[in-house]
């Protein structure tokens, strides 16, 4: 039904276009008004996804449905044996149709293939979002930590560090 393919640098502006759907539709009404910009901004401008491409070690895949875009992930080493899954996010449209499980597979799979020797996969998740909290519940992560980690022009992302080890 779907298929999962890893981004290029041709796939900026889609992977932006994506998320001006699914990251408002998913934050704005946990986020104060202005941080939903701010951070579309900060993440997802061309200029930033460019930067995490090729410095930052962000390596993005899309998920289709036919030629339809339905959904994107990326994952970015962090520490010697740990991982962090940036992203996952599925179009509104496309969400109850199990693709979320299968982009978090294709990470955990990713990830064998980078680092086959036992490792973690982290990631952050906003502590408001109790639908995200528990489909990563659901996938086997637990909670590692939670802080609230300062982004800039004073806003905060309030989060839970999730934790797999894989």
């Amino acid at each position: 039904m779907f298929e999962i393919r890893k981004a290029t640098l041709e796939d900026i502006s889609l992977i932006n276009e994506l998320a001006w759907i699914v990251f408002p539709h998913t934050y704005n009404k946990m986020l104060p008004p202005g941080q939903t910009e701010y951070m579309m901004e900060w993440m997802y401008s061309e200029e930033s996804l460019h930067k995490q491409m090729t410095q930052d070690g962000h390596i993005y895949y899309l998920a289709f449905k036919g030629d339809e875009p339905a959904g994107y992930l990326s994952i970015q080493p962090e520490a010697e044996h740990v991982y962090h899954l940036q992203k996952i996010y599925v179009l509104p449209h496309f969400q109850g149709l199990k693709l979320g499980k299968m982009l978090f597979n294709h990470a955990i799979k990713s990830i064998k293939e980078l680092h086959p020797e036992p490792c973690q996969m982290r990631l952050n998740v906003n502590r408001d979002n109790t639908k995200a909290v528990e489909f990563y519940q659901r996938m086997g992560m637990k909670k590692v930590f939670e802080g609230d980690f300062e982004i800039g022009q004073g806003y905060l992302m309030t989060d839970y560090i999730m934790g797999l080890d894989i």
